[in-house]
């Protein structure tokens, strides 16, 4: 029998045997119907603290007071409560057998001999809670909830078991359930799985990468992870709770750390290269607590030689709260190293030997003597001292080094690097640091999903003299009083001349290219991307910002090391009527800055830039903010500058950072031909601006855009319409309707189907994107002009199938997310007439419309709907049960009538026994009574809100109660109620004095949560 598509069930079956069989967990059993489970299992806690740790019942009695009372502080969000659970299963629970005696710890977990835990698992497990919740299966070490699993069938798609996992953690459901968990799970038998901790966002779940023979994914990847001793490393070594946000590391921080600790262990240094973007500063901090951890003679510097990238290491630090030192001078850094503490530290490189910190701007001959010269003569570094060196590539040359090393004769150096090495650099790197210890480049991370992959298109812009004999007259002119040796030296500058002349025209047409792009780019139109424009020098970034003001492209902005003081343009002045380009540069600048320090501007100018994309569209750089991990990110780069090597790769990587789903790619728009031919970057990147670097150290770093831009295409393409073709012939609306939705003598069709419409609003999404993103190339891209009318109409045919589906599944504002910004993609390239149509229910749904407009509401849906009535009432009829089910809890006694109402409406209308119009007129009358029961006369004039309403239909439209009882609540009830146990308590009691029955009670009190108003 084939294996294709199996059951949940059997997958669910099979990872339980995995767990007893290949991982040796105990099996505790189905805990469906077993009551009061919970994340802490007090009996199989106390036996492993009594059998296994010898502790006495007053010491593990005190502890298990300790871990449940900060485990069920409700009070706290559970980042807070789950950080704290996390210190007492790591550090340790501490307590006293007896008051005055000494305090001693309750370990929870032995993490010495991880083997004499009780690793175990349990599935089906109903937890209690607001609204009860079953994950599939639970792992618990000592009878702790440390981790979770949903699993899904092989055609369901993994994301589906992540988001149930962010929905249980919603304090509507069992959020209480998460506060001890460290893995939160999903997997299937097709994707494997994929794993993240407490409030993970989906984008950002991880998938574990390790060589094995094991053919599932699943099954590796399980075995891989929750292998007891790798999964209790894993949680005691690899957690981190980063400034709000808990993180879990991904296997190439997980590999580097062990090969590093390997290194340390023989005393060796090396180096680790990560590519840009893919976690290098956590493996820092990794890294760094592992040694203070296991060493406690241990301190670590870490040396950095930018300011920028030095403020960057210490907010890092600060933010998984090790308070890490600053330096603020060279004899403030030898201070501190003859101290013994502080343990953790960071300088810059410069501050070595140099009493104001300042960097050397010669060669580095007369350091070394500098440095003996102001180091006290008793100067000895205390403690057993690693230096991690951010950027090595750029930190370390041979005479640098020896300075370093003359400090600290002992240490132990690593180098990061964010970078490939260079060719000429390596060897000397080599003898620096030592091997590599650990890599993780480029094409790793694109495959990975830990950056994205960089489309590169090279632009042209051609450059000429329209008059040289004007120009030449122009010289002449201007060198009339100049000796002829003077103007000869003058001449000799003329090639300089002529592109100045002709930069101006040319910066012309590079403004024009890019305000273009952002009236035609997916996400520069839509204002959710934004773009840096990196120039040769202050002065042209000064002229560009000019040109885009005079273009009226106001939302850009420079953002360089000038600091336009009165300094910078002394001796300036020469008395002619065109100013100097420093005079210039200065008069733009302070425009710019409108009475702002440069400080201030950038600051203000960097946050719109991050937050507010669409207010600060365009950053114009020279050299500033092209490094450093936490610079902003961009969607495109533009490049009219020369540049090569390190800078180049770094700057590159600005555009490389995930950023939404809309994000696919990082584009790099080359104006100074820097990789010299398209052509030659897609055959050979290590040509040209990479040539200094080996092959394999950039390999996958660029692309051709078109040709992976068709590729895209193309794949969009095969997948929708693969999707698609068992609809019945003929493929019309009501076929694609039947096949993605269902008919109404099949309601649970429209549940069962909702995955298939999932896969169509997303596959839609990626085709209008891949056709947008070539649209204006098609041509250039190899596609003939009868192949490109095929494929726009087939584009037009897919987005008026989602269109359609959407409305008559009633999915339409639902499912809304799964596409962001769309709708200007469709207008550009598109101009389906049914996109403008349906721009009518753009801020209301189907259901509303019709309450405004009636019947008349009909002419607003897709033509493939409004012509067929059998079509228009499924359509409806599908919206409207929507509606009456998401509005349930609020009133159940109405909504469920109304229900009633809509299935006898529906068997007229299949019976044929009234006509078409007054089955309208009845829809939308019952339309009425759904979307607005205040409209309906059958309430007393007294009963003026919804809540009020509601009241009066669940408790046998008893007036009298209704008022008492929603008086009793407005008094009673204190703001926050929701999910505050000792609050939702005040309110129940408040009802409970005019119930008889606790069924009645509880039943009216859930209506009550379900009221806005209250």
């Amino acid at each position: 029998m084939s294996q294709v598509g199996q059951r949940e069930r059997i997958t669910q079956n099979r990872i339980v045997q995995l767990f007893q069989q290949q991982l040796n967990y105990r099996y505790l059993g189905d805990w469906y119907y077993r009551p009061n489970n919970s994340n802490i299992e007090t009996e199989i806690l106390s036996t492993f603290l009594c059998d296994k740790q010898g502790y006495s019942n007053s010491l593990i009695t005190k502890a298990l007071y300790e871990l449940n009372k900060v485990a069920g502080d409700q009070s706290k969000s559970l980042y807070d409560i789950n950080k704290e659970v996390y210190s007492l299963l790591r550090y340790g629970v501490k307590v006293k057998e007896e008051v005055g005696e000494n305090t001693q710890t309750v370990w929870l977990i032995n993490w010495e001999e991880p083997l004499e835990n009780d690793f175990a698992i349990a599935e089906e497990v109903t937890i209690k809670g607001k609204n009860d919740k079953r994950p599939d299966i639970v792992l618990y070490i000592n009878g702790i909830a440390i981790g979770v699993l949903e699993l899904k069938r092989s055609t369901v798609s993994v994301s589906q078991g992540i988001r149930q996992n962010l929905d249980n953690q919603k304090s509507v459901f069992i959020k209480p359930f998460f506060t001890t968990m460290q893995f939160v799970m999903a997997g299937n038998d097709t994707e494997g799985l994929c794993y993240g901790t407490i409030e993970t966002s989906e984008k950002y779940y991880l998938t574990w990468k390790e060589a094995s023979d094991i053919e599932n994914p699943l099954d590796r990847h399980l075995l891989q992870l929750c292998e007891k001793e790798r999964f209790l490393e894993l949680i005691h070594n690899f957690i981190v709770f980063d400034s709000g946000i808990k993180k879990l590391c991904r296997h190439n921080q997980y590999f580097g750390v062990k090969a590093a600790q390997a290194y340390l262990h023989r005393r060796e240094g090396g180096i680790i290269w990560y590519s840009q973007g893919s976690g290098k500063s956590l493996t820092m901090v990794w890294l760094t607590k592992w040694i203070r951890e296991y060493n406690s003679n241990a301190r670590v510097l870490i040396i950095t030689d930018r300011d920028e990238l030095d403020e960057q290491i210490k907010n890092v630090f600060l933010g998984v709260n090790e308070n890490i030192y600053r330096t603020t001078s060279g004899s403030d850094l030898i201070i501190q190293l003859n101290n013994t503490t502080p343990w953790l530290l960071c300088s810059l490189i410069h501050k070595f030997g140099r009493k104001d910190g300042k960097k050397n701007q010669g060669d580095y001959d007369n350091y070394i003597a500098e440095l003996k010269h102001n180091l006290p003569q008793d100067f000895q570094a205390k403690g057993d001292i690693y230096v991690f060196v951010d950027e090595c590539h750029r930190t370390q040359s041979g005479d640098l080094h020896k300075a370093m090393k003359k400090i600290l004769p002992n240490a132990v150096f690593i180098g990061f690097t964010g970078t490939p090495l260079l060719k000429k650099d390596k060897q000397n790197s080599i003898e620096v640091f030592g091997s590599y210890i650990h890599t993780y480049k480029f094409n790793e991370a694109v495959t990975d999903k830990v950056v994205l992959d960089l489309r590169y298109e090279a632009r042209n812009v051609d450059q000429y003299i329209t008059s040289q004999t004007k120009i030449d007259q122009w010289f002449e002119a201007k060198t009339r009083n100049l000796t002829e040796y003077a103007k000869t030296e003058l001449k000799k500058r003329w090639g300089t001349m002529q592109k100045v002349l002709s930069s101006k025209s040319r910066l012309d047409k590079i403004v024009a290219d890019i305000i273009l792009d952002f009236g035609t780019k997916d996400r520069l139109q839509n204002g959710r991307g934004n773009a840096m424009l990196v120039c040769g020098s202050i002065y042209e970034a000064c002229k560009y910002y000019e040109l885009f003001q005079n273009t009226g492209f106001p939302k850009c902005a420079i953002v360089t090391s000038y600091d336009g003081s009165l300094q910078s343009i002394k001796g300036e002045s020469t008395g002619e009527d065109e100013p100097t380009e420093k005079l210039k540069q200065y008069e733009i600048y302070q425009k710019m800055l409108n009475g702002k320090t440069p400080e201030k501007f950038e600051d203000e100018v960097k946050k719109k830039f991050v937050e507010s994309p669409a207010q600060m569209k365009l950053l114009i750089v020279v050299d500033k903010l092209l490094t450093g991990f936490d610079v902003p990110s961009a969607t495109y780069l533009y490049i009219d500058k020369s540049m090569r090597d390190h800078s180049l790769f770094q700057a590159i990587c600005r555009v490389n950072r995930l950023d939404g789903e809309d994000k696919e790619y990082g584009y790099i728009i080359d104006y100074k031909d820097l990789f010299k031919s398209l052509e030659k970057s897609v055959n050979d990147y290590t040509s040209e601006a990479f040539e200094d670097y080996d092959r394999d150290d950039v390999d996958g770093l660029l692309g051709d855009r078109l040709v992976k831009g068709k590729e895209r295409l193309e794949i969009a393409r095969e997948s929708i319409k693969a999707l698609c073709e068992p609809v019945e012939p003929p493929q019309d609306t009501d076929a694609y309707g039947r096949y993605f939705g269902g008919a109404d003598d099949e309601p649970d069709k429209l549940k069962e189907n909702q995955q298939k419409r999932v896969a169509l609003y997303k596959y839609t999404a990626a085709l209008v994107r891949a056709y947008a993103n070539l649209a204006n190339d098609m041509a250039e891209a190899g596609y003939t002009p009868a192949e490109i009318e095929i494929i726009k109409q087939e584009v037009k045919h897919y987005e008026q199938v989602r269109a359609e589906v959407k409305l008559r599944s009633g999915d339409y504002i639902d499912l809304k997310t799964y596409e962001p910004a769309m709708r200007h993609l469709i207008d550009s390239y598109i101009g389906a007439e049914e996109s403008e149509i349906i721009s009518a229910f753009d801020d209301m749904t189907l259901i509303e419309l019709i309450v405004e407009r009636g019947a008349n509401a009909v002419d607003a849906l897709p033509k493939g709907i409004k012509q067929n009535p059998k079509a228009v009432a499924e359509t409806i009829e599908n919206n409207l049960r929507k509606l009456i089910i998401d509005q349930q809890p609020t009133n159940p006694k109405y909504f469920e009538k109304m229900s009633i109402l809509l299935d006898e409406l529906i068997q007229v209308r299949k019976a044929k026994a009234e006509d078409y119009k007054a089955y309208l007129q009845k829809i939308v009358e019952l339309s009425k009574q759904v979307a607005q029961p205040s409209s309906s006369s059958q309430y007393p004039q007294s009963l003026n809100s919804a809540a009020k309403r509601a009241l009066y239909d669940n408790l046998n439209q008893d007036e009298v109660l209704s008022l008492a009882i929603d008086d009793a609540i407005r008094k009673t009830k204190k703001d926050g109620w929701r999910g505050k146990t000792i609050k939702e308590r005040e309110v129940k009691n408040a009802i409970k004095q005019y119930l008889d029955s606790s069924e009645d009670c509880d039943r009216i009190f859930e209506i009550v949560k379900s009221q806005s108003e209250y």
